[in-house]
């Protein structure tokens, strides 16, 4: 089980949702890289004014030099990734399949996890599914102190041990409990229409629901 050092974060995307975990990883002390499909230049304005002290680079950029990599692009998009680049990287999946603003893709059309198709694509990655059950605004928010009764948990889930630890040392950094779902097929209890998706839980709220799930 290899546990990675975690000093910077890679996000590939400058949405709302990439935004606001670059805002948390940078209040907690992380180097955090940001690249989009435009040039550096193009976004470095917009990253300055949206999330002080992150930098702009390109993709290749931030994939080479971070510890973790946050896919918060939109997920009909995870196809123009280069699997080669983010081969042994720890990826973790921030992305939702939304039919009504993705349009229908066949591919997520089925009860396998949107995670689990693109795992399937990066092979080599080290992929764990989180913040997809979270609204960018509780991201910004809701962050609590270690051991407050009131701080929100977030799932987790992915094949590899390590990396799901790693991640689960991050999340707990910037101010939420991480609930370790287990292997990624697991995904499934927190993804789109779930009684987690969306809902204020704290650590032994979701682990119990987890169990009811679990045990049907």
């Amino acid at each position: 089980m290899q546990i990675t050092e975690v000093k910077t974060i890679g996000i590939l995307g400058a949405g709302r949702v990439g935004t606001a975990i670059a805002r948390r990883a940078i209040a907690a002390g992380y180097a955090v890289k940001i690249a989009t499909s435009k040039a550096p230049a193009e976004i470095a304005l917009l990253l300055e004014i949206m999330v002080p002290g992150a930098m702009a680079a390109s993709a290749q950029e931030v994939i080479a030099e971070s510890d973790i990599m946050i896919l918060a692009l939109p997920l009909s998009k995870y196809r123009e990734l280069q699997p080669e680049l983010l081969a042994s990287k720890i990826v973790i999946d921030a992305m939702n399949y939304w039919a009504p603003t993705d349009g229908t893709i066949a591919e997520f059309e089925t009860e396998t996890s949107s995670s689990e198709v693109v795992q399937n694509f990066l092979s080599q990655s080290r992929l764990v599914r989180s913040f997809n059950h979270m609204g960018y605004h509780e991201i910004d928010e809701e962050a609590r102190p270690k051991g407050d009764s009131e701080r929100r948990a977030l799932a987790i889930a992915g094949n590899d041990m390590g990396a799901r630890q790693s991640v689960a040392q991050f999340i707990d950094r910037i101010g939420f409990d991480p609930v370790d779902a287990g292997p990624l097929a697991s995904s499934r209890l927190f993804t789109t229409g779930t009684p987690v998706f969306g809902a204020s839980l704290t650590r032994d709220d979701m682990v119990e629901l987890f169990a009811l799930k679990q045990a049907v």
